[in-house]
């Protein structure tokens, strides 16, 4: 057979596996969550910890997370000790994982008695312990208090799940069932892919895999050269007033993106574990080159990330890192920013970022996880899509939809709109933001997390800001008041309707260069009044 053709039929196979393994998950899991908005992400690794494949249509901003916390997991447990049928898991945010929500899970694949390969899943589950249900501890001053914290553990061997563990598991989530069944899920995800790759390794598969993995490295350094060589500073400011700072070095193929000057950790849930902010990294940086690059470790090898230790961008024990997203966005808006001076005339503004919310029964235990999406910002060339929430990193819909809600939980959602007028003004305008409201049938509590609500997504190159979003309680008497941005357990009677309104993306360009044609085409939209 062609050489070639041999070499793409093992890289479509390989990405097919990973893929599989996600769609395993999906549909095998519990959480309402899950099952509805498709949140995993799926991985095919070796035993050096390189990433060989990442499922495709899950977010890109979880690349980093299965790669960077399996050198710890096989740091706990040597690869000669390991047997077939081991499965591990863990949630460690300072060692490669995300919070504790989010499930990581790893099977080895053995070649010739020697566990050579693995295969990751990764899910965010509805619920394991913390001071808010879901894992939304808006409020918490370190990560006790966001929920059980797992190193490396071995979850399962080839007699089946280590019971004593689930069981502990269980006993620390509101949700067990729905916590046992999306555990069951990942580790068939995983099962699934090690099966797949079982089936292709041969005497030629090692090779194989090298020459894929150079081929990208080799089309990623590619990328790179297009972009002008030197030296490029970029910042954003969080709502809590706290920056992030990033210098991009392009050198010839490669590039070094050092967050020194970000402002120190806080005792409060909006810092980052490095896995994440290394996927925004890479989220970023796909952005300004090949599109049509696979996800695998040859993206990353051009690239040196340096994410200080104790900063709001690579925290460390004991300080939170549940609330994420909001600085890992932050850290892709500065490398945009950085990298506009680069590449004059493909800048963009600042987008309208996820905002996050749970809401939990009050009287019996029942729990919703969602987001919305803002709107992005509008670049030198074309308006911002609505409501795409582009930094969290593409990727399939992962917003449940209405009808699977309604059916399992005591709410009914009364709105999923488009807010007329909520993209920045400018040459081009900015992505609209969205207005989603839940009416409670049963007393609930209500948790939220967001940015970007008091320091709205600002414009670029005389743009103005997007109109900023925010949380809100319609009371029973129709009195509409607002929510803490960053609120947890608040309380809602059935009857009251829980309202989240997200942030429209900064418009690009002053507003009085927009045509004519735009405007009158805006107001027939519905886009603007």
């Amino acid at each position: 057979m062609n050489e070639d053709l041999t070499a793409e039929i093992l890289r479509n196979a390989l990405c097919v596996a990973a893929e599989e393994a996600s769609i395993v998950v999906v549909r095998s899991a519990y959480s309402t969550f899950i099952v509805e908005g498709a949140d995993a992400a799926a991985a095919v690794l070796d035993a050096r910890g390189r990433l060989i494949a990442h499922s495709t249509s899950t977010a890109i901003i979880q690349c980093a997370s299965l790669r960077s916390a399996l050198p710890f997991v096989i740091r706990q447990f040597p690869l000669d000790a390991m047997r077939p049928g081991d499965v591990y898991l863990t949630n460690d945010v300072y060692r490669g994982g995300i919070h504790a929500n989010d499930l990581l899970v790893f099977r080895p694949v053995f070649v010739d008695g020697a566990a050579r390969y693995f295969t990751g899943t990764l899910i965010h589950v509805a619920d394991l312990s913390g001071i808010s249900a879901g894992g939304m501890a808006s409020d918490a001053t370190d990560v006790f208090l966001e929920g059980v914290q797992l190193p490396p553990v071995k979850i399962a061997t080839a007699g089946g799940l280590v019971d004593d563990l689930v069981r502990l598991l269980a006993a620390n989530s509101r949700t067990p069932d729905r916590l046992t069944g999306d555990l069951r899920a990942l580790i068939a995800g995983a099962n699934v892919a090690a099966r797949r790759l079982e089936e292709l390794i041969d005497d030629r598969f090692e090779a194989g895999v090298e020459e894929y993995l150079r081929h990208t490295e080799e089309r990623m350094r590619a990328s790179l050269r297009e972009i002008p060589d030197g030296r490029y500073e970029g910042e954003y400011t969080l709502d809590d007033g706290l920056t992030v700072r990033v210098a991009v070095t392009l050198d010839g193929g490669s590039a070094e993106i050092d967050f020194e000057g970000t402002d120190e950790q806080v005792a409060l849930p909006v810092n980052s574990g490095f896995s994440q902010t290394l996927g925004g990294v890479m989220y970023a940086i796909r952005c300004y080159v090949d599109p049509g690059l696979p996800l695998n470790e040859g993206c990353f090898a051009p690239l040196e990330v340096r994410l200080p230790a104790g900063t709001l961008v690579h925290c460390t024990p004991p300080f939170p890192g549940g609330g994420r997203f909001g600085t890992v966005a932050a850290a892709e808006e500065a490398i945009f920013a950085a990298l506009t001076l680069a590449l004059p005339g493909r800048g963009v503004a600042a987008s309208g970022i996820l905002q996050g919310f749970s809401v939990s029964g009050a009287a019996r235990p029942w729990l919703h996880m969602s987001f919305d999406l803002g709107g992005m910002g509008a670049s030198a060339d074309r308006d911002g899509p609505d409501a795409t929430g582009a930094l969290f990193g593409g990727g399939r819909n992962i917003i449940p939809q209405v009808e699977p809600i309604e059916a399992r939980l005591p709410v009914r959602i009364e709105a999923v709109e488009l807010i007329p007028g909520s993209g920045g003004a400018g040459e081009h305008r900015g992505g609209l933001g969205t207005r989603t409201v839940l009416r409670m049938l049963e007393d609930a509590r209500i948790d939220t997390r967001g940015d970007r609500l008091h320091r709205p997504p600002p414009g670029a190159a005389g743009g103005e800001p997007g109109r900023a979003g925010g949380y809100f309680r319609e009371r029973l008497d129709g009195v509409r008041e607002p929510l803490g941005t960053k609120a947890t357990r608040q309380p809602l009677q059935a009857g009251e309707a829980f309202i989240l309104e997200t942030s429209g993306g900064g418009g690009y360009g002053p507003p009085s260069r927009r045509s004519e044609a735009a405007r009158a085409k805006d107001i027939a939209d519905g886009r603007t009044t």
